[in-house]
């Protein structure tokens, strides 16, 4: 497989990854003080509750962006049309670069999280998941290749806010 990088991606998937750990760090705190002052029976909840609700704050976060992202650069923006020249398997941007490092950002903190309170955040299939989505989109983002199809999986998180509703 020949790796497609070069000095701009060497900058940019480092940074996007650090992007996508930071927003997922950011969002925990953003929803622990919201939730604190917004909901009541927030402060009520055990420990262990507190970090699996603020764990889904970043999650839901993480699946609106990469919904909206993939939907644009899939629906929208042209950049898969019939109308441009190439293979559609061998189209990529900057931006789909970015998000898929976002994302591996956001899977490597989920990740973290779940090992470190293991099984709490979930068990086995979890990991199981995290570990298959990041090889997939790392296969995509080193090879430059089948964007279009990660972003369509990418686009299935939009049903992620929905699954983080069941409480």
């Amino acid at each position: 497989m020949d790796w497609n990088y070069g000095p701009q991606e060497q900058v940019l998937w480092p940074a996007s990854v650090l992007a996508g750990v930071l927003m997922c760090a950011a969002v925990y705190e953003v929803t622990k003080k919201v939730s604190s002052s917004c909901f009541k029976c927030y402060d009520g909840l055990s420990p262990m509750q507190k970090l699996e609700w603020n764990n889904r704050g970043f999650s839901t976060v993480h699946a609106l962006v990469a919904a909206a992202v993939s939907f644009y650069l899939v629906m929208i923006s042209g950049l898969f049309s019939v109308d441009v020249n190439g293979i559609i398997i061998d189209r990529k941007s900057w931006l789909s670069d970015s998000m898929f490092g976002v994302s591996i950002g956001y899977f490597l903190t989920d990740l973290t999280m779940i090992l470190w309170h293991f099984p709490s955040l979930g068990g086995k299939e979890f990991l199981l998941h995290h570990g298959l989505s990041m090889y997939a989109i790392c296969l995509a983002l080193f090879s430059g290749k089948a964007h279009m199809y990660i972003l369509m999986v990418l686009f299935t998180e939009a049903t992620t806010p929905f699954v983080n509703l069941r409480w």
